[in-house]
Parts: C-alpha cells; sequence; structure tokens
C-alpha cells in the first residue's frame, strides 16, 4: 500500500462482498469481474438511480433551438441517447457540419448508434471535464448545445460562463432515485458510489440507513462531499494518487482489509 493512503484501521475488517451502484457492465473483461476472482469477493450491480427522458412537449418548453447550434457537448451516453430522442421526436435532421465534444473516447465512440463516425468532426477527451474545457477553449467560436439531466456538475457551464462562450444548456433527461427495495435485508461489506445522486437514492430508499461495518467508497470529490454530508464514514475515495480507478482504489483497499 502506497505511503501516502491511509485508511482507518479500525474499521479496515475482512472484505468478501461489495455492491456497485451501477449497472452490469456488460464487458466480460470488465475489471469489476477480475477482482472478484483474483479476491474471490461477490460482487453485484444494481444502479441506485434511474434515467427518464423528458418530453419534447416539455423540451419544447426550454425555447431550445437545436439547429442554432454548431456543435454538442457529451458526458455521458444517457446525453447522446436523449439528444438523439429529442431530434426524433422533434424531428430535427442534425446536419452533417455538426462537431460533437466528447467527454471521453468511450463516449464518442457510443455515437456509432446514431451516425457515421467517420464523416463527422468528433473531438473527445480522456474522461474529464477539465480535458473537455481545453477542446471547447481551442473552438471559441463554435454555438455550443449542452444536452443534460436535471442534475448536472457545474464544471462544464461554469467555465463557458466565465469564458463568455456561446453555449445553451438543454435539460433532455432527469435523474431519479430507482426503487431498490429489494436491498432493506441485504448487508454488503462495501457499496461504492459514483455520484451525489446515489447517496441520495440511498436515503430516499432507506431513510433510517445505519452505516455501521459496512464501507463506503466514493468516487469524485463531489461524490465524497455527498456522502460526508450525509453523516457517513467515507473509507475509500477514488481515484487515488497510483490508482485512477474506482476499481484501482477498491484493490488497494481489499488487499489491505484481507491482509494480502
Amino acid at each position: 500500500m502506497s505511503e501516502t493512503i491511509k485508511f482507518d484501521q479500525d474499521r479496515l475488517t475482512k472484505v468478501t462482498s461489495l455492491l456497485v451502484s451501477q449497472s452490469r457492465p456488460a464487458d466480460e473483461n470488465s475489471p469489476y469481474f477480475e477482482l472478484a476472482r483474483r479476491y474471490n469477493i461477490k460482487v453485484d450491480f444494481r444502479p441506485f438511480i434511474q434515467i427518464d427522458g423528458v418530453s419534447y412537449k416539455e423540451f419544447r418548453k426550454q425555447k431550445v433551438n437545436i439547429l442554432d447550434h454548431t456543435a454538442v457537448i457529451f458526458t455521458s451516453r444517457n446525453a447522446i441517447d436523449h439528444f438523439f430522442r429529442i431530434c426524433n421526436e422533434g424531428r430535427v435532421e442534425v446536419p452533417a457540419t455538426m462537431k460533437y465534444f466528447c467527454i471521453s473516447e468511450q463516449t464518442a465512440n457510443y455515437l456509432q448508434k446514431y451516425i457515421v463516425i467517420r464523416k463527422r468532426k468528433i473531438f473527445a477527451g480522456t474522461k474529464t471535464a477539465v480535458e473537455l474545457i481545453e477542446l471547447m477553449r481551442k473552438h471559441k467560436k463554435e454555438k455550443f448545445l449542452y444536452p443534460c439531466s436535471d442534475v448536472r456538475k457545474n464544471e462544464i457551464p461554469e467555465f463557458a460562463d466565465t469564458e463568455e462562450f456561446s453555449f445553451t444548456e438543454a435539460t433532455m433527461y432527469q435523474t431519479g432515485s430507482a426503487d431498490l427495495s429489494d436491498l432493506t435485508e441485504v448487508f454488503y461489506d462495501i457499496i461504492a458510489f459514483f455520484s451525489p445522486s446515489g447517496i441520495k437514492s440511498l436515503f430516499d430508499n432507506f431513510p433510517d440507513f445505519k452505516q455501521n461495518a459496512t464501507r463506503i467508497a466514493a468516487f469524485g470529490p463531489t461524490t465524497a462531499k455527498a456522502v460526508e454530508n450525509a453523516g457517513l464514514i467515507l473509507d475509500i475515495q477514488a481515484p487515488l494518487p497510483n490508482a485512477p480507478s474506482m476499481t484501482g482504489a477498491l484493490e488497494i483497499y481489499i488487499k489491505e482489509a484481507n491482509n494480502i
């Protein structure tokens, strides 16, 4: 374990089960499955949040004209799905000249579900809003459209406002708490969270939740802050200096907790 990482020794008990508050990965080579095999732990997946599309009628109330824009910012697959859904419902034909700014290569590749990628101008970061912002800064003359949820991070809108970009935010889907009632009597050694919405869902479903020996893992500073604001103990914060992913941070913790 890195000397820069210190875990609460009083809570560092053996880990045999992990609940990941996201959908099960489609890729059987996912690091989560490798984590389960390597350390002989049970890993379950359950989305804590659900995404519901904003109706085209509700979208029109925002008075956003998609064709007034020359570029679209995508920070997730959900944003892509609901952007093209709204376009379809509104019979909006997106021109071939439209540029796409994606938060990661993975998100950019997902565009091929809707368009022929090789014929379009696509710019991709490597996972963070900071890198996406740097790409935007090189294209200041574009008129950006930002399809997003009613719950979204502030970095990109604040950046666009500060630097006076032509920027329009459009709520195309909503983030809500999923029904987790079937987990009432289920216990896990670790629950991994990826957004403040996941923490909100936990307490929406279980208002009297007591953490006790359950370890909480959080990805990103806003999620970590939500954990602390909820009065929970943050046991594992990702990314770590030598572990940029949630699975990497979990592995470091499990090795320490299980004396491996």
